[in-house]
């Protein structure tokens, strides 16, 4: 008979999908600032060349002028919120499933699935909103010149003092119409992807590591082919001077559809594309150290933790003890949240 899981600490949940999350953040983040500056910039004058012609003039301009400091530019908001933002994800997306099932045991269908990755992005919207503002602000301050910020506390302190609260939130409902299709469409993904990838006769939970960074990475991939155009529109919204687009995203969407064309709500598309499937594979590949994991006893404590999701493959040496060191499978589920941060990483 198998072993029976023991119930997941959820002290144990927040510390590695914290770290974990800031990881990503930390690796990701240099891509997320080339995104957002291909997002921003100005349109190019009659026989001009753009500021940027596309996503490696971009990442090179940036090291030549303002060395790799330049790349890490906003990364302190997203490192802050990524433990209580993977936190509400996971409380969000369980509940999803939790308010859809009959029964624990019940399998979700993948619409259902989506539906619960749809609450998840729901939940994260209030911590990913005032990191988003504060991150994109910092990110293109020195591409334009105009160096009003000191550093993330600096910016939360001018928003407020301009606009209230309603300034540090600003962008929420384009940071909703981003994160919640684009959540449900991650998950769903991933788990249709799961079961197609399983081989006749073998449980899910047998999937191969390859074959869990080939689902991992291609979720991130729908996730984002489904953010970028919400994305691009809060970019350009939350970096806006106050009162530029006083209807909101509306006016934004007229402007670059008027100015630019159809393609520029995708503007960052290779940025976002070249981090999204390694970084998603990635946090799927820890998934399946987490198989692992959860047999062994507690007395190897954080160090085992840290070991275990640092491994290139699934140890198989290690002693096979009741107990339980788990990292969450829902929990590691989210880490490709940020890269958004996200990203997100």
């Amino acid at each position: 008979m198998a072993d029976e899981v023991k119930p997941i600490s959820p002290l144990k949940n927040l510390l590695a999908g914290g770290f974990g999350g800031m990881c990503l953040v930390f690796v990701g983040h240099p891509l997320d600032t080339v995104k957002v500056r291909l997002q921003t910039q100005p349109p190019s004058l009659p026989g001009q060349p753009p500021m940027y012609s596309g996503t490696f003039d971009c990442f090179r301009k940036t090291l030549m002028r303002e060395g790799i400091m330049g790349l890490y530019r906003g990364m302190a908001a997203p490192i802050v919120g990524v433990t209580p933002m993977f936190a509400v994800c996971f409380f969000g997306f369980g509940l999803g499933k939790k308010l859809q099932q009959k029964h624990p045991e019940d399998v979700l269908s993948y619409p259902q699935v989506f539906a619960a990755g749809m609450l998840s992005g729901v939940f994260t919207t209030g911590i990913m909103t005032p990191g988003e503002r504060i991150k994109c602000l910092l990110q293109i301050q020195a591409s334009s010149g105009d160096t009003k910020y000191a550093g993330p506390l600096d910016c939360a302190k001018k928003l407020y003092q301009e606009s209230g609260i309603r300034g540090i939130y600003k962008g929420t409902v384009l940071t909703l119409m981003r994160d919640v299709p684009a959540s449900g469409m991650y998950f769903m993904t991933y788990e249709w992807l799961k079961n197609t990838l399983t081989p006749e006769g073998k449980s899910v939970n047998e999937l191969s590591v390859p074959r869990i960074l080939v689902a991992g990475g291609i979720a991130g991939i729908f996730n984002w082919a489904v953010a970028i155009p919400p994305d691009v529109l809060k970019s350009r919204f939350q970096t806006a001077p106050p009162g530029k687009y006083p209807n909101g995203f509306r006016d934004v969407l007229r402007e670059l559809i008027r100015d630019e064309g159809i393609t520029s709500l995708y503007k960052g598309f290779n940025a976002v594309m070249i981090r999204a499937f390694p970084a998603n594979a990635g946090s799927h590949e820890d998934l399946e150290m987490e198989q692992v994991a959860s047999r062994l006893d507690t007395t190897y404590g954080q160090s085992a933790v840290y070991w275990l999701t640092t491994l290139p493959t699934t140890p198989k040496i290690l002693p096979e003890k009741e107990g339980n060191l788990s990292l969450s499978l829902e929990t590691l589920h989210v880490f490709s949240q940020l890269t958004r941060s996200w990203a997100r990483l």
